[in-house]
Formats: structure tokens, C-alpha cells, sequence
């Protein structure tokens, strides 16, 4: 059996009194789609901020690409091939377009000992990975003038100048319209083909089912099952999800 990208192994995160995640086991293969869904408070968001180096865990241990790893800040994570994309996004929204795609990875160029920002090579390269995620939004474009669904799109081409091996996506099509939705589905698949491995939190189940070679579903902090979307109807799978995010599907009242 191939050796998982990712493996997590009795990880738990508490906050005072109140315990976040519970002695949580999960594994991502290589080149794999995992959707992550739970109701609100489940433990979604401290599991992928764990991995992405913003919290350290309570307890547990984490495997990355068959090594012990154990991130004490975003820049860690990224180093070892972990990108995050938040649903705040955290852009720069005085900054334009092409400083917000290459924010950390600034094209330079140098006059003598001096060293300045490239700019017009950041806007043409910029333009060039805009048109890749199909749109034309300007390089030039201030982003806090922008829509939400044209942010997001700006926050996943940045994320991908760091060439992750595992994208982490937190509910990445929130706000987006239909037609942005099937550009970053098609994306995921690109990325998926390329050998890049993906972890995404949505709300939107139908985008899971499209994309997702697995479903983990947590629920109070625990992983309640996994599911393989492919493997039966969308209908059952549907039925499934909302059993094991209820705790039906584990005997006990929701």
C-alpha cells in the first residue's frame, strides 16, 4: 500500500477546558481530493489550522511525506509543502493584484548592489495566472476593491506560487457564482493530476461529491466515518453524510 502524503495519529487540541479535537487519525494519499465536512463548532477549522502551523496540537503526532513533523508557524508549513487558504483570506486590500499573488515570493530585480521590486514582471505574470483560473481580473486592480468570488480567486493563485503539495481550503467556494465554482472544481482536478494533494472544508456537498475522492466527517471533535462518493448514488451519500454529522449513524441522538 502506498505510503500516505499526510498522517495523523492521535491528535487532539484543547483550549482551556474545552476540547477542540479528540484523538483524531486521519491519512491523505498522494494526489488525493479529501472533503472535510461537520456542523459548525465540529473541530474543521482547528484540524486544518493545526496542519497549515497555526496551532501546535495538545497531543498526537503528524507524518509529512513519511517524516515526523511538528510546524510551529504557518512559514514551516509552507516550507514543508503545506499551503493554506483561509476563509478570511487574508489578502492585503491596499495592496493591487499582483503584489497580493506574490506576497512572500516578490519578483526582484537588481542595479548593482541594489535590489528593487520587479513590478512589471509581477503584472505580467500575475495576468498569465489570472487567465490560467479563467478570469481577466486586472494585476493593476486594487483588491479591496474587488468581489468576494475575484478575492478568492486571488487567494488561490497565490496559494499556488508556493507549488504546494497539499492545498488546504477552507469553504473555497463560498463566494463564488456558478461559473467560478466549475473553474476551481476543474482547477482541483488540474492540481490533483499534477500530483498535488487537496483537503477542502465546504459546506456545499454537491461540490465534494464532484470533486472529492473521499468524505471525512467530523462531529464534536472526533472523526464520526469516512465515505467514498463515488462508490454509491449521490442520494446515499448525501443520506450518509447527514447521518454521521447528526449521530445517527452511530446510534445516538444528534
Amino acid at each position: 500500500m502506498p505510503q500516505p502524503l499526510l498522517e495523523l495519529t492521535g491528535v487532539s487540541k484543547t483550549f482551556g477546558p474545552v476540547t477542540a479535537l479528540d484523538r483524531v487519525d486521519m491519512q491523505i494519499g498522494a494526489a488525493e481530493a479529501v472533503g472535510l465536512i461537520g456542523d459548525n463548532g465540529a473541530g474543521k477549522s482547528t484540524l486544518v489550522k493545526i496542519l497549515s502551523g497555526l496551532y501546535p496540537p495538545t497531543t498526537g503526532s503528524m507524518r509529512f511525506d513519511g517524516r515526523a513533523v511538528h510546524f510551529g508557524s504557518p512559514f514551516e508549513a509552507r516550507a514543508a509543502g503545506i499551503e493554506m487558504i483561509y476563509q478570511d483570506l487574508a489578502l492585503c486590500g491596499d495592496l493591487d493584484v499582483a503584489a497580493n499573488v506574490f506576497l512572500g515570493r516578490e519578483r526582484k530585480k537588481s542595479f548593482g548592489p541594489i535590489r528593487l521590486l520587479d513590478r512589471t514582471t509581477m503584472r505580467e505574470d500575475a495576468r498569465r495566472v489570472m487567465r490560467e483560473l479563467g478570469t481577466d481580473i486586472a494585476p493593476e486592480r486594487i483588491v479591496g476593491g474587488l468581489s468576494g468570488g475575484q478575492r478568492q480567486l486571488v487567494a488561490v493563485a497565490r496559494a499556488l506560487q508556493f507549488q504546494p503539495r497539499l492545498l488546504l481550503l477552507d469553504e473555497p467556494t463560498a463566494a463564488l457564482s456558478s461559473e467560478k465554482i466549475r473553474v476551481l472544481m476543474g482547477l482541483i482536478e488540474q492540481l490533483k493530476a499534477r500530483g498535488v494533494s487537496i483537503l477542502m472544508i465546504s459546506h456545499r456537498f454537491t461540490d465534494i461529491l464532484h470533486v472529492c475522492d473521499r468524505i471525512v466527517v467530523v462531529r464534536q471533535g472526533r472523526i464520526a466515518g469516512e465515505l467514498a462518493p463515488h462508490a454509491q448514488p449521490p442520494e446515499r451519500t448525501m443520506a450518509a453524510m447527514h447521518a454521521m454529522m447528526t449521530g445517527d449513524a452511530l446510534g445516538v441522538s444528534a
